[in-house]
């Protein structure tokens, strides 16, 4: 079966855009092909900062007749049903349909359409211009004469080739005829802009694959990413230095070099004495490059001066000019950092100016992180123009979670609550640092580190880094009860603050990061055991917004849905409750008395509804004095004794025995169904036995409501 070449050839692609480029071109196009009836084996996408191409394997070499039958108006209709009818088939006259008749509707036209085949040339020459037309870069541009006429090409870059070649694993490959925007498709790629810049014939993706490699071109951009990685460890290694890890790097690095080449430089060692991060974060934005440390020290914490770059092309020199141009420009970028990093510890300007907001916190100003909290107070920085200044946030913030260290603190008195509160204070004040301003990513990070070198004590310290966390799903969760309380009051003020202005998440918009920040609650909460009532802190509507990202949670952490939903009522508000809830009803049910119980407590329910719904007379408690049969006096003594005890193991928050106490039920439950009729001719005893099984439905729905679980 013949195999399909594709490579559009451009001047430069965003790194950032060719990844999700790539697998963009492979889904259009093996869509279509699937559309216009064509199956194919295998796909893959292959891309480089010049090309995205395709190797597609396998493909049909036709599309398959269709003979479709398609029913139109009856014969009775009026003209223009049955002219509209003959366009939407095809036809020229009523005379090439026929008549068939249906039993109760009458007679009715039917239309037979047969549809050959098609070659699957004559397929992809129709649609890989629309691939490429139709293609969709965030950004993309016009260029040259034609960019004047109405819907001239747009492309991310210039599009300057296309190759488009279709045949079998051996043999000559035809070429699949087609223009675009004026460029004509063939099988002329070309090479690596300095070291092979001429025209190169290809045939199929194995030849063109190697005949790119020889003109210094890697189209995989994993091979790229391995050559990176392994050449840049083993030139750390030969100076004795480990390669400090960075993939989202490695990536963007790829996706810049088509013959990636590996190169050493240095700066002088008094940049070191700058904060790792800073200089991590200096070389990485301004020059892409890797940076190293000695060997088996820290991670990230000894820096040597020694970094890694990537350059695409093979230079007569050995790379020295290229390794001494980045070298210049690190050390100015270093010079710049050194010089955020020793402004940040003066003091500041205006000091004299901050007298009002340093007493409004209980600042030191002979400190240079509470300058800077009070310099972000004086200033009235806004944090959102309806939910006020950064100063207000702070004083919201504060109050917040000195109310949440009370619940995080491990015993009374333990100074917990003094250092929530000294550490939600001092939480933003490094946004109006000099490193922040350079690096916004290092936010808490550089209060964390400015606050140590004034002596604050750890805990603040840490807190004021670790209140952003945790950022993802994949993020640590802060643990010390410090910035357990800083962490949640931040997030809980961001969401009760967004909510009150109406600014909440709307399908795939969340622009206040709120579900990340909810989630964040949650996990806090969750995997440190905090027991915390979010229905004096959150309306109804932000409660459920919780709801529905515990559930997101829960189901990520493998629990089922139904027992989700079973659990969760309109009111509950204790997260940690809701997930003890759920893991021991999952434990219960999985055991027999739980399955069985389930089974017994639904049919209650299902009676239930069916005579509510028929408004049958159920009487309001269950009268002893009325149950005959010694399984209803079973049942009754049962329910009593379990609804006590699982009552008493809820408020003690012992959910594993109050399901203990459920699964007593079981057998009574069964010998109830098995031995009464509850619907009764006698209208009281009927009455009554359904007063029981409403005691079932209560006694069970302590814990959850039966009704939804599944089974």
């Amino acid at each position: 079966m013949p195999d399909l070449l594709l490579e559009l050839r451009s001047e430069e692609i965003p790194a950032r855009m060719q990844r999700k480029a790539a697998g963009d071109l492979k889904k259009m196009v093996t869509d279509g092909i699937v559309e216009a009836g064509l199956g194919y084996e295998a796909a893959r996408e292959y891309f480089s900062p010049r090309r995205l191409a395709l190797d597609l394997r396998g493909v049909a070499a036709r599309s398959n007749d269709v003979r479709e039958e398609r029913r139109g108006p009856s014969t009775r209709a009026p003209e223009a049903a049955i002219q509209g009818f003959l366009r939407s088939a095809g036809l020229a006259s009523i005379a090439e349909a026929e008549i068939q008749s249906d039993p109760k509707k009458g007679d009715f036209y039917v239309a037979r359409i047969d549809r050959p085949g098609r070659t699957a040339e004559a397929i992809l020459a129709e649609l890989l211009p629309e691939v490429i037309r139709s293609f969709p870069w965030p950004k993309s541009m016009r260029w040259g004469k034609a960019s004047a006429r109405p819907g001239s090409l747009r492309w991310v870059r210039p599009l300057q080739s296309i190759v488009a070649t279709f045949g079998p694993e051996t043999g000559e490959a035809a070429v699949i005829d087609f223009e675009v925007g004026g460029i004509r498709s063939g099988n002329l790629t070309w090479g690596h802009r300095f070291h092979a810049p001429g025209a190169i014939e290809v045939r199929r993706f194995d030849d063109y694959a190697a005949k790119l490699e020889a003109a210094r071109v890697i189209i995989d951009a994993d091979r790229r990413k391995e050559i990176i990685l392994a050449d840049a460890a083993n030139l750390a290694f030969a100076s004795g230095l480990d390669l400090v890890d960075d993939e989202g790097l490695l990536e963007e690095v790829a996706g810049l070099v088509e013959w990636p080449v590996v190169l050493m430089g240095e700066f002088e060692p008094a940049f070191l004495d700058i904060p790792a991060e800073i200089v991590r974060l200096t070389i990485r934005a301004n020059q892409k490059c890797f940076v190293t440390r000695p060997r088996n020290s820290a991670a990230a914490v000894d820096l040597s001066n020694r970094f890694l770059l990537t350059a695409n092309i093979e230079a007569r020199d050995g790379g020295s000019e290229i390794v001494d141009g980045n070298r210049k420009v690190v050390r100015a970028r270093l010079s710049d950092a050194l010089y955020f990093w020793k402004t940040d510890q003066n003091d500041l300007p205006d000091l004299d100016q901050l007298a009002e907001s340093a007493a409004r916190f209980g600042l030191d100003l002979q400190k240079p992180l509470d300058q800077r909290m009070a310099r972000l107070d004086h200033l009235a920085v806004t944090f959102h123009a309806r939910l006020g200044t950064q100063g207000e946030r702070v004083e919201r913030i504060r109050r917040l979670a000195r109310q949440l260290a009370q619940i995080a603190a491990k015993s009374p008195g333990d100074g917990t609550i003094e250092l929530a509160d000294r550490a939600a204070v001092l939480a933003k004040a490094d946004l109006t640092t000099e490193i922040v301003g350079e690096f916004p990513e290092l936010q808490g990070t550089m209060g964390m580190k400015y606050a140590l070198r004034q002596g604050e004590h750890p805990s603040v310290a840490a807190a004021i880094e670790e209140h952003y966390k945790p950022q993802g799903p994949s993020d640590r969760v802060p643990d010390d009860p410090v910035s357990i309380a800083v962490a949640l009051a931040d997030k809980l003020d961001m969401l009760t603050g967004f909510w009150s202005i109406d600014e909440k998440p709307t399908g795939s918009k969340d622009p206040y990061a709120l579900r990340r920040a909810a989630l964040g609650v949650i996990r806090i909460v969750v995997e440190n055991g905090i027991s915390l009532s979010l229905g004096s802190i959150a309306d109804q509507d932000l409660l459920a917004f919780f709801h529905d990202r515990l559930k997101v949670y829960l189901r990520d952490q493998g629990a089922r849905h139904d027992l989700i939903d079973a659990v969760i009522g309109p009111d509950s508000d204790d997260l940690l409750t809701i997930v003890r809830r759920v893991e021991a009803l999952g434990a219960f049910l999985e055991t027999d008395d739980g399955s069985n119980l389930l089974a017994g407590t639904k049919r209650a329910a299902n009676i239930l509804i069916a005579e509510e719904k028929k408004r049958t007379a159920i009487a309001a408690a269950a009268d002893p004095a009325l149950l005959i049969h010694p399984a209803e006096q079973g049942l009754l003594s049962a329910v009593n004794r379990a609804e006590k005890d699982a009552g008493e193991a809820i408020r003690n928050e012992e959910f594993s025995a109050a399901m203990l106490a459920l699964s007593a039920l079981r057998e009574p439950v069964d010998s109830f169904f098995e031995q009464v009729l509850v619907n009764d001719e006698n209208a009281a005893v009927r009455a009554n036995r359904l007063a029981l099984l409403a005691r079932i439905r209560a006694a069970t729905g302590q814990v959850a409501d039966f009704s939804k679980i599944a089974g």
